[in-house]
């Protein structure tokens, strides 16, 4: 969710380039941190059904409907639009629905994975791949919350698991870009080291915090980052 307005709005970078990088910083990160998961707090099927739907939609879109989206649009009543804005501006609406579903979610989920919604698995990773390739973020504003209302995880499960898809999900959408776009190497490796640190020191003081309190807190700040996007993009 940080990773696209910092490398745009901090570093500068070309929206395209940004959402490339963006994708190979979150997807180092999150194998990292799902590696460093203890206490049995990654749900493996749930993991693997997410991504095995999501991961081929994200290769796609990145190696091919991105590209072809040219740089300067015109919408209705002939309002022009760059493909920056656009891109931007569908991360914001994303992250801002997506905060809103889990601040309203109330209590704990049910350790119960019913068949029928572990079923729509399948289409929110299809969805989410869609998604997650256009705009270049991990998705984890999108992946969590259809963990937590399909899979039914407790929020420190689906925390975990939604750091495996990313991982995977992530890594496989970079590749669609290595072969388009000349990549800086030890800028990437730079903000990717220092990345994962920073996930291994939240791990750490994530076993202090209560649940309530950290999907809170999550919900709070992404719906904070996707208004300042959009008030950034738009006026």
């Amino acid at each position: 969710m940080l990773a696209v307005p910092i490398l745009v709005y901090i570093f500068s970078l070309d929206i395209v380039i940004a959402s490339s990088y963006s994708l190979f910083i979150v997807g180092t990160t999150s194998l990292v941190g799902a590696l460093n998961q203890r206490d049995n707090r990654i749900d493996i099927h749930s993991g693997l059904l997410f991504s095995t739907c999501s991961a081929l939609t994200i290769f796609t879109t990145r190696k091919w409907i991105l590209p072809s989206i040219p740089d300067d649009l015109i919408f209705f009543d002939s309002v022009p639009i760059t493909k920056r804005t656009l891109v931007l501006t569908v991360f914001a609406l994303l992250a801002i629905a997506s905060s809103l579903l889990v601040l309203m979610r109330q209590g704990r989920a049910s350790s119960n994975h019913g068949n029928k919604r572990v079923t729509l698995l399948f289409p929110a990773g299809i969805i989410t791949g869609v998604a997650v390739g256009f705009v270049g973020a991990g998705g984890g504003f999108l992946i969590l919350p259809s963990l937590l209302f399909f899979a039914r995880l407790p929020f420190k499960i689906a925390v975990g698991t939604t750091l495996l898809v990313i991982g995977i999900n992530s890594l496989l959408g970079f590749l669609g870009d290595v072969m388009s776009h000349p990549i800086n190497w030890i800028f990437l490796l730079l903000i990717t080291g220092l990345a994962t640190s920073g996930m291994l020191l939240g791990s750490h003081f994530n076993k202090r915090i209560p649940s309530q309190l950290l999907r809170l807190s999550f919900g709070w700040v992404m719906l904070i980052v996707a208004l300042g996007i959009l008030a950034a993009e738009l006026f």
